[in-house]
């Protein structure tokens, strides 16, 4: 049976899902960091992986699936901080398309997730090959939307 305070924890989490996103960052340079962090962790953990399948690092499964598992997780987060507001001209920064196109760029993250699913099952059916061909696909998700929504 569920303690109260954990009831109670699950209740505010809920709650502030359920907000608009632009409610959930008191400022707008919060959605960016928040935004930017998410992403900056799931590189991290993609690059790990991407040294494996480029040979840089030994080949290890179970950390190549650990990794994977981290992707999964960090790949739903950093949508939410693409509110209004922050798009900017910096070089690695938003571009404003994103609110004026926000139909393409929302289904560009619904592939790149899709493409991450992907990769977590080939991670963890321990084949190297199998790992290959979901990273590069992986990978060229990422990189057509940093294309057509990131400031070169």
């Amino acid at each position: 049976m569920m303690n109260r305070s954990f009831l109670a924890a699950l209740s505010v989490t809920a709650a502030a899902v359920s907000l608009p996103a632009a409610a959930q960052f008191q400022k707008p340079e919060d959605a960016v960091k928040y935004r930017q962090s998410s992403m900056f962790v799931m590189g991290n953990h993609f690059g790990r992986i991407g040294a494996m399948v480029q040979g840089r690092v030994p080949y290890d499964a179970a950390v190549a699936a650990a990794n994977a598992e981290v992707v999964s997780t960090m790949s739903r987060l950093p949508f939410a901080g693409f509110v209004e507001g922050t798009a900017s001209t910096d070089k690695g920064k938003a571009k404003a398309s994103i609110w004026t196109d926000r139909a393409k760029f929302d289904a560009g993250a619904k592939k790149m997730q899709e493409e991450v699913a992907k990769l977590l099952a080939a991670a963890k059916t321990n084949n190297l090959d199998n790992l290959k061909a979901a990273f590069g696909e992986t990978g060229k998700t990422c990189k057509g939307c940093h294309d057509d929504y990131r400031n070169q």
